[in-house]
């Protein structure tokens, strides 16, 4: 395709996806744009290769910690009495391998039944858990990554958490698949199934309940997942279209298999974990491009950008701290709920990830302060009503500033420095002394403040 053709191609699909206003469409057809927009977002993402080093990433940190994890929810299970159910469930995952599925299920499962967890001893004991928990950690690195959130879990949180889920988790999985195994060789579902239309409904069914165990897996581990509030709509269609590509997969990954002879005939006896951990690969980065729809449902204010790093003007920068400041001082004062970033990001229609630098400039320079609530919100960190509008804009001048490379280190030159202290001046007097709490309210009249010659610059 030649290059005019290309940009003609990118220049038509652009008038698609971000020609219209949604609002202003049929729904049918704000939808199929929306997901179409939700495509080209993830499609970016693989393209930056990110997700493809973290799905990396985790195939390495799966292979270590795999044992250890297996073995402490063996220890649980046995406990319940529900143990003999692992081993169905393994080779059911690794379905696709064949012949292979079963080799690699029994070499787990054998390494599995020599980790004697109760003659390890609290060294061995806490390594095991470290283990666990490290991988569970890089999990939630990952999607924080895919759900644009620097802060993590405190380590309390992250030991309380984790646990829980360890422990709970394969229990109720267990449970689930036990209790339904049951229900399905009753012997009235059993009589129900040589009726029909019956036992065509019974054996669809039979067919449907993994994929509705997958769907429902891939939705909890998106919901828990990111150290973020994420809505159960938002994970629920990430994992719909997560599962049935995770089930495609599977399907496309066992014909490659048949076919794969050949790998066996160079590798030998790697052939098998080569294998594994590339099937690992593409189901690491099948969950995080799930996450990745998951974020982009619940965010299409970040589908028609590309990310703050492509830098904000500074004329962006200072617009974005003065609608912050009025919007954080007109909750503040109104008695309203504080602003969260992910809210203040939706409203004022763009990226957090953008909005997130202007922010830091704020709580750097001491004008709003972080909740300790999850996700934090943003409130004044000193009274708004003394508080100039100048000195907000201030912050953002003067943030990312370095000790090496700083305003006052380079070199004076006295034409410069006296038109630079003009453009203050002129600043300091359009301003006219506004406070936070006037910008808030909309006071458009305040009085306004004189500055003579000699008074200092904020």
């Amino acid at each position: 395709m030649s290059l005019y053709n290309r940009q003609a191609l990118q220049s038509s699909l652009g008038r698609l996806l971000w020609g219209a206003e949604l609002a202003t469409l049929p729904r049918w057809k704000a939808e199929v744009i929306g997901f179409l927009r939700i495509l080209h977002g993830v499609a970016r993402a693989l393209a930056e290769g990110q997700l493809s080093l973290r799905a990396m990433s985790l195939v390495y940190t799966t292979l270590l910690s795999l044992v250890p994890l297996l073995a402490i929810s063996f220890s649980v299970l046995k406990g319940f009495g529900v143990h003999n159910q692992i081993e169905p469930m393994l080779l059911s995952a690794l379905r696709p391998f064949g012949e292979m599925g079963v080799e690699i299920t029994t070499r787990i499962i054998g390494f599995v039944e020599k980790v004697k967890v109760g003659v390890l001893g609290s060294v061995g004991l806490g390594f095991l858990i470290y283990t666990v928990i490290s991988l569970m950690q890089k999990i939630e690195r990952s999607f924080n990554f895919t759900w644009h959130v620097t802060q993590q879990r405190s380590l309390a949180e992250r030991f309380s958490e984790y646990i829980s889920v360890i422990v709970v988790g394969p229990v109720l999985v267990f449970s689930a698949l036990g209790i339904t195994a049951s229900v399905m060789s009753t012997t009235v579902v059993e009589g129900l199934a040589a009726i029909e239309p019956f036992g065509a409904l019974i054996k669809l069914a039979g067919k449907v309940v993994p994929y509705v165990l997958i769907v429902g897996a891939f939705t909890f581990v998106y919901v828990f997942m990111p150290n973020t509030k994420v809505r159960l709509r938002s994970a629920f269609v990430g994992a719909l279209i997560a599962g049935a590509v995770w089930e495609t997969a599977g399907w496309a990954f066992a014909s490659f298999i048949v076919g794969s002879t050949k790998y066996t005939a160079i590798y030998s006896a790697f052939a098998t974990l080569i294998l594994f951990m590339i099937w690992l690969y593409f189901s690491w980065l099948i969950l995080l491009v799930g996450a990745s729809i998951s974020f982009y449902h619940q965010n299409p204010e970040h589908l028609n950008t590309l990310g703050a790093d492509r830098g904000l003007s500074n004329r962006m920068k200072e617009k974005l701290a003065l609608m912050v400041g009025a919007l954080i001082s007109a909750h503040h004062y109104q008695g309203q709920a504080a602003w969260t970033l992910d809210e203040l990001a939706r409203h004022l229609r763009v990226s957090s990830d953008a909005l997130e630098s202007v922010m830091v400039a704020l709580e750097e320079g001491g004008l709003v302060i972080r909740t300790a609530e999850t996700p934090p919100a943003y409130l004044p960190a000193r009274p708004f009503d003394t508080t100039e509008v100048a000195e907000l804009l201030r912050c953002v001048r003067r943030a990312e500033e370095q000790e090496q490379m700083n305003y006052d280190g380079l070199p004076s030159r006295p034409a410069v420095e006296q038109l630079m202290e003009r453009l203050d001046r002129a600043g300091l007097e359009a301003l006219g002394g506004r406070t936070l709490k006037e910008l808030g309210t909309d006071a458009a009249d305040a009085p306004e403040k004189e500055y003579a010659a000699n008074d200092p610059l904020p």
